[in-house]
C-alpha cells in the first residue's frame, strides 16, 4: 500500500457539517463547481495545489476552504485514500507537500446547499440544459408551484494528478455519483479518447447526459455534450496539451424528511471530473 506524504494543512476549528447556504438565483443557472489544480502534473519534489473553483465555461472564481461547506476531502491512489485537512480562508485550499510518483486523485464532497429559483423562466433554463425533460410533467403531476422552487444540492468532484509519470488507475471512491476514468490520461494512448464510466448509487448511468469542456491552452473553451451507452461508458475525444471538465447532473424528489426539514422540492447531484492530456 502507497504512504502519503504528511499533510501541510490543519484544520483550525471543528464544526458541525450542515447546510450550508442558503441562496436565491437569477439568470442562468448552470455553474460548474470543479477542483482545478496550479499544475495537472507535478514532480515528486514539487508540492501539489490546486483550487476549488465555481463559475461557468471552465472559468471561474477561487474559492478559499471553508469548512461548514466540506463534508469530505480526501486523496487516493486507486484505492487507497488518506483525508485532506485544511485551514479555514486558505486559497489555494488544498496544498499537499510533494507526494509519491503516481497518479492522484483529489476527491471532493460537498456538504448540502439550498437555493430558491427566482422565477420558473429560470428553473426551465436549468432543466432544458441539463436534459431533464420530465421534469415539467412530474413537477405539475405532485403538485408543486411554478413559483418560489426550492432545490437542495450537492458536489461530488475529483480530478486526476500525474505525480513524476503518473502511473496509476482511478478507481471508484463510494460516491454517490462519480466519473470514473477507464484509461490512465498522462500514460496511456489517447488517440481514441478517454473511456469513462458514469456510476450513480454504484450503478451504471445508461444514456445519461455528459457535459465536456475542453480548455486549450490559449484558454478558449469548447462545451460539447455526449452521452453514456447502455452500460454507463463514454469515450471523451481528447487534444493533447489542453484541459478537460466533465459534467453530469441527477436531479430526484428528495426524501419525505428532507423535503419536510428544509422545505425543498427537489434535489440534485452534481459530478464533476478534471484531468489534462500532456503534449
Amino acid at each position: 500500500m502507497t504512504s502519503f506524504a504528511p499533510l501541510l494543512r490543519r484544520i483550525a476549528l471543528s464544526v458541525p457539517l450542515t447546510v450550508g447556504l442558503c441562496l436565491t438565483y437569477t439568470g442562468a443557472l448552470a455553474h460548474e463547481f470543479w477542483i482545478e489544480p496550479r499544475e495537472f502534473q507535478v514532480s515528486p519534489e514539487e508540492p501539489v495545489e490546486a483550487d476549488l473553483k465555481n463559475g461557468q465555461e471552465f472559468k471561474g472564481v477561487n474559492l478559499s476552504w471553508f469548512d461548514k461547506r466540506i463534508d469530505r476531502m480526501d486523496m487516493a491512489r486507486g484505492s487507497d485514500v488518506a483525508p485532506i485537512l485544511g485551514r479555514a480562508g486558505d486559497i489555494p485550499a488544498i496544498a499537499l507537500p510533494p507526494q509519491d510518483e503516481g497518479l492522484l486523485t483529489l476527491i471532493y464532497t460537498s456538504t448540502p446547499t439550498i437555493l430558491t429559483y427566482d422565477d420558473w423562466e429560470t428553473v426551465m433554463v436549468f432543466v432544458e440544459h441539463k436534459d431533464f425533460p420530465w421534469f415539467v410533467e412530474r413537477h405539475d403531476a405532485r403538485g408543486l408551484p411554478h413559483e418560489d422552487v426550492r432545490e437542495v444540492y450537492r458536489r461530488y468532484c475529483k480530478s486526476l494528478i500525474a505525480v513524476g509519470a503518473g502511473a496509476g488507475a482511478d478507481d471508484d471512491t463510494g460516491m454517490p455519483l462519480e466519473f470514473i476514468a477507464q484509461a490512465n490520461p498522462y500514460t496511456d494512448d489517447m488517440s481514441e479518447g478517454l473511456p469513462v464510466l458514469l456510476l450513480y448509487n454504484r450503478s451504471p448511468v445508461a444514456d445519461g447526459q455528459v457535459e465536456v469542456f475542453d480548455r486549450a491552452p490559449d484558454g478558449t473553451v469548447e462545451i460539447t455534450r455526449l452521452r453514456t451507452d447502455d452500460k454507463g461508458y463514454a469515450t471523451i475525444p481528447v487534444t493533447p496539451g489542453h484541459d478537460y471538465m466533465l459534467d453530469h447532473v441527477v436531479l430526484r424528489e428528495p426524501p419525505a424528511w428532507i423535503a419536510a426539514r428544509d422545505g425543498v422540492m427537489w434535489e440534485s447531484l452534481w459530478a464533476n471530473l478534471t484531468f489534462q492530456v500532456p503534449d
